[in-house]
């Protein structure tokens, strides 16, 4: 029997099949602009759109929001000749984008980005493994794929062509055509901002959730991309020349009482980055008389302690990381959204390089893979001299708790590697045990997890989810309060910091509980402490609120080490550390002062990233030798005190 030749080209009129391509395409916009549910674009508006809107908003968003789509049918068509089919896959392919979204959404509380889109280099790199705990039912979603899959080959294989096959060189032009629009689309080539522009559609760049919200998922994207992927604003050298001249004195001064007090043997300094450790206390519906983390209340007696902002939420741990080991600000770089993976520079100033240039040898501990986050790299960028990841950690000791490696097990290899003599250490170490998702118990003590008391109003899964969260960070609390101990019976000091690097992805269960403050889980703040376990049980408490990258300049004045930088963060960090949120969280509120110093800021921390302020202090330190004269805009300068 010989085989069933392939459908032939339909006969239709030109007219004809015109007709059916505009049919597709506005129904294309249309089930485009129902599937996103955005509040601008869903089709009702266009009858019901509000009066001081032109009559052309409704549909201009609705077209900018389905133009990636409809580029994408048409470049397929014009490949497969198939209308129907090409529209199809292509819708499919944006679906796939939405669902992704809402995973996001549900997990995190924020919609896509266009900087997670470079999460795609890390499925390869230990990311794969991670990101697919946060698929619902995985083996279901691969039937549902594979059977996607055999219904579009069954489709195209049936359609009939809508073109005949010998016109190939107008559809091959027509193709390279849509084709260069498509790509030079998605690249954010500056072209395309005059359709996609704040003025015309809509943008609010504090807010990701209100643009995506008003304008819909890929119209969002692409705006976010095009007046941002690629911005850069340069520094203002003279601004930041009199930031810097203004606080000189201070700095000076700050540098002079840092050297008297500065203790006779230089410290070990070892900070833990403890994964998603914050106090679930803090959520209505529990008891004063709840404590998950008593060793961290028992140290915090003898040290420096209290609330930290972090620039994330429930995911994103390079942010606060970064922001810890370099001091820097991630407010003033709006367009980098993961440090590790968007910044390229062979050297990375911050608190690395500075010890090692005084004489400290610096390692990093991980029990995750060391190529996702790009952390190999960047790590050495920063002046690392050595990084154990989990493929370093002796396989009788580790042992995973849940997914991933035990707190007890990395705590053991923090220990294995501080030396009892010989140069001074920096280690920074960061945990994994209490990483999510937190909706599958992989393995842990059931029993121990659900005798964990949680508020009234939290239940089902989210009940679940809060549950298994804790157990991981009530071992996150003993593994501190034992490596505290133990470093506490070293022979030479050392200064210890710990600190969560955001709250959790449990969004239905803070949605459930609620916060003490009466504010939204995007803008609440994780615990954190300093403390010099040489006087471990002398020193007295201090309490203080703090931003993630204030934490490396107060370490390195308790250890006695002055830096220019550094101590400027600390005297500007009072006014502007309530500025550091996670990245979709409510803009704070700024008064004038703030504003000013804030622009100020961000120039300095634009020239420190580039490498350039060091040369500039000096010149800073003959400006204020000069009189200055009297100026109100030298009021942002003004630390509490002053």
């Amino acid at each position: 029997m010989a085989p069933a030749s392939p459908p032939r080209a339909r006969r239709h009129s030109p007219g004809a099949r015109v007709a059916l391509l505009v049919l597709l395409a506005v129904a294309f916009v249309l089930c485009t602009a129902w599937l996103d549910g955005g509040k601008g674009i869903v089709p009702p508006t266009l009858w019901t759109h509000p009066a001081w809107l032109p009559w052309w908003d409704t549909p201009l968003r609705m077209f900018c929001n389905a133009l990636p789509g409809l580029l994408l049918a048409f470049v397929l068509f014009a490949w497969t000749r198939r209308a129907g089919w090409s529209f199809l896959l292509a819708f499919v392919l944006q679906a796939v984008l939405y669902g992704v979204n809402a995973l996001k959404v549900q997990n995190l509380g924020a919609p896509l980005m266009p900087a997670d889109f470079r999460m795609l280099g890390q499925l390869g790199k230990g990311g794969g493994d991670l990101l697919s705990g946060y698929l619902p039912h995985i083996a279901l979603l691969v039937v549902v794929v594979l059977a996607c899959v055999a219904a579009l080959v069954a489709w195209y294989r049936f359609e009939p062509p809508m073109l005949d096959k010998r016109r190939r060189v107008p559809r091959a032009a027509v193709s390279v055509v849509l084709l260069a629009g498509l790509v030079t689309l998605v690249a954010g080539v500056p072209f395309w901002r005059g359709l996609y522009n704040a003025k015309l559609l809509g943008l609010q760049p504090w807010s990701p959730t209100a643009t995506r919200e008003h304008n819909g998922l890929v119209e969002s994207l692409l705006l976010f991309h095009l007046q941002y992927g690629a911005a850069h604003d340069k520094p203002d050298v003279d601004a930041a020349l009199q930031l810097m001249a203004r606080y000189e004195p201070r700095i000076k001064a700050l540098g002079k009482s840092t050297a008297e007090a500065a203790p006779a043997q230089k410290p070990d300094i070892v900070v833990i980055l403890s994964e998603s450790f914050f106090d679930p206390t803090i959520l209505n519906g529990y008891d004063k008389d709840v404590d998950f983390m008593p060793n961290l209340r028992r140290l915090a007696q003898h040290g420096t302690s209290g609330w930290m902002h972090s620039p994330a939420f429930g995911g994103g741990t390079i942010r606060t990381e970064f922001e810890v080991l370099t001091g820097l600000p991630l407010r003033y770089f709006r367009d980098v959204m993961f440090p590790y993976l968007q910044l390229h520079q062979k050297v990375i100033p911050g608190i690395v390089r500075l010890l090692e240039q005084r004489g400290y040898q610096t390692v990093a501990v991980h029990g995750g893979d060391p190529h996702f986050w790009n952390r190999a790299s960047a790590f050495k960028a920063l002046g690392f001299d050595k990084f154990i990841s989990e493929g370093d950690f002796p396989a009788d000791d580790a042992v995973h708790d849940g997914k991933y490696m035990s707190d007890k097990s990395f705590t053991d290899e923090m220990l294995r590697q501080l030396k009892p003599d010989g140069p001074p250490q920096f280690m920074l170490g960061i945990s994994i045990e209490a990483h999510g998702p937190y909706d599958q118990s992989y393995g842990i003590d059931t029993r121990e997890r659900d005798a964990i008391p949680v508020p009234p109003k939290v239940t089902g899964e989210a009940k679940k989810e809060l549950q298994n969260y804790i157990y991981h960070i009530r071992h996150a609390d003993q593994q501190l309060g034992r490596f505290a101990d133990a470093l506490a019976k070293r022979n030479r000091p050392t200064l210890l910091v710990f600190f969560g690097d955001h709250l959790p992805a449990i969004v239905p269960a803070f949605q459930q509980a609620g916060f003490h403050d009466g504010k939204g889980f995007l803008v609440q703040t994780v615990p954190y402490l300093l403390i010099d376990t040489s006087e471990l049980h002398t020193a007295t408490p201090v309490t203080k609120d703090v931003a993630a990258w204030e934490l490396p300049g107060m370490v390195l004045r308790q250890a006695g080490i002055h830096d220019p930088w550094f101590a400027l963060t600390q005297l500007v960090a009072p006014q502007l550390e309530g500025l550091t949120r996670a990245p979709d969280a409510p803009v704070a509120p700024e008064t004038p002062e703030q504003k000013a110093l804030d622009k100020g800021m961000g120039n300095v921390a634009e020239l420190r990233l580039e490498g350039k302020l060091e040369a500039l202090w000096p010149k800073a330190a003959t400006m204020a030798a000069q009189p200055q004269p009297s100026s109100t805009a030298s009021a942002g300068a003004r630390s509490p005190g002053s």
